[in-house]
């Protein structure tokens, strides 16, 4: 808890209102902010008011709350732990007040905090943290010091590690969504501070990297030795090897874990091994680099549908598993991934089946980084284009007539 120096500062302590009563005079906005934080401390709350919002009339509606509908009368607050007054009466406020001064009940007046016996700090909570803020009189400075911090807890930059307990050995494979290190979930960001060993992909937010620290394992998974194996062979094994050392374990991903980036294989081999896997879903390329750079993948009047798919394979290769003649016929708008060295041969095949040489086509070359940039052409000139620029993955193709809606962004 942060306090502001003051003459008599506030002595701060955290009420245990379990099962306890609360009385809460006023159905208000006031109201309406505190009485969820009660209901969540499992107090048994009495809420006294003719009339209330409807937020607080449907938490009455549910049972969460008792509420009677009338004004406040002396003896309310008989056998109350604590007292929240926010009336727009000024008599009734001062006279429950008063009633709380002489049974010694915690009160907080929200029309005069110099005559309540308690005050409201500012509180959040992040992992099983209460942060409370109190600043005297400045509520809003409290309300910013509280954001700071809890901020910090759930995205990690501010290091508070169990001390009590020991974290649970596993591997979390977490999307570091398209580059942006701004980007990734706070869910993600908090897991890689926690870490011990980080297996990263080349296409991961290396920026994120940096932040870790000393003390944690960082290993480049293009460098893992496989030898005999196949790489990803190698990279599972060495999930399993450092989970299984007791060592928490974050496999950091570029976008999406399960977007064309072999998420479940590596779920699968951790559930083989009995391994603990937990899944943090990350921001995915296809839709967040076009958004970055001005190319919405729908629009209103111009495409209902988008369609994803992996370009990594030339639409005539055996291999391919995707229906390029039965996405030429479609109308919405097509984004291919690892498409740059298949680019002209993916455009020949759409116009051979129907798609219209002259439908607008972007690529986005190291989306939502610094080195972002975009570079347009039609389906016809998109192959050429994309030699003649020296386009270079990673870069995500955009086919379709979003791309030309808005003002290019670069």
């Amino acid at each position: 808890m942060a306090e502001h120096v003051a003459e008599h500062a506030a002595y701060p302590v955290g009420l245990r209102l379990s099962g306890r009563r609360v009385v809460v005079l006023g159905a208000g906005q006031v109201a309406q902010r505190r009485l969820p934080s009660l209901v969540a401390a499992g107090a048994d709350v009495l809420l006294i008011s003719p009339s209330a919002t409807p937020s607080v009339e449907a938490m009455a509606d549910a049972g969460e709350v008792r509420w009677e509908r009338r004004r406040y009368q002396d003896g309310d607050l008989d056998g109350a732990w604590y007292a929240l007054i926010s009336t727009d009466d000024p008599e009734a406020n001062a006279a429950a007040s008063q009633e709380a001064e002489d049974r010694r009940v915690w009160c907080v007046r929200s029309d005069d905090a110099e005559a309540a016996t308690a005050w409201t700090p500012a509180t959040g909570r992040s992992e099983g943290v209460t942060v409370a803020v109190l600043t005297g009189r400045d509520p809003r400075r409290s309300a910013a010091v509280r954001d700071a911090i809890v901020e910090g807890l759930r995205d990690g930059s501010l290091a508070a590690p169990h001390h009590r307990r020991p974290h649970t050995p596993g591997v979390s494979l977490v999307g570091g969504g398209p580059g942006d290190p701004d980007l990734i979930t706070v869910r993600g960001r908090r897991l890689l501070a926690e870490a011990d060993v980080v297996i990263a992909d080349r296409l991961g937010p290396r920026d994120l990297l940096a932040e870790l620290p000393p003390h944690v394992e960082v290993i480049d998974a293009a460098k893992i030795p496989y030898g005999r194996f196949m790489a990803q062979e190698a990279i599972n094994n060495a999930l399993i090897e450092h989970a299984k050392a007791g060592k928490a374990v974050v496999r950091l991903k570029g976008g999406d874990p399960f977007v064309f980036g072999r998420g479940m294989e590596e779920a699968q081999a951790l559930a083989e091994a009995g391994i603990p896997c937990t899944v943090v879903p990350g921001i995915s390329s296809t839709i967040s680099v076009p958004g970055a750079a001005g190319i919405p993948v729908t629009h209103r009047g111009v495409a209902h549908e988008f369609t994803v798919v992996s370009g990594h394979v030339a639409p005539d290769d055996e291999r391919s598993l995707v229906d390029w003649p039965a996405l030429a016929k479609l109308r919405g708008t097509l984004v291919v991934l690892m498409g740059v060295e298949n680019s002209g041969a993916i455009a020949a095949k759409l116009i051979a089946h129907g798609r219209a040489a002259d439908t607008p086509a972007a690529v986005i070359q190291e989306g939502t980084t610094a080195a972002q940039r975009r570079v347009d052409a039609t389906l016809a000139t998109l192959g050429e284009t994309v030699r003649a620029e020296g386009v270079r993955p990673p870069a995500v193709i955009v086919i379709g007539e979003v791309v030309a809606v808005a003002p290019t962004l670069r």
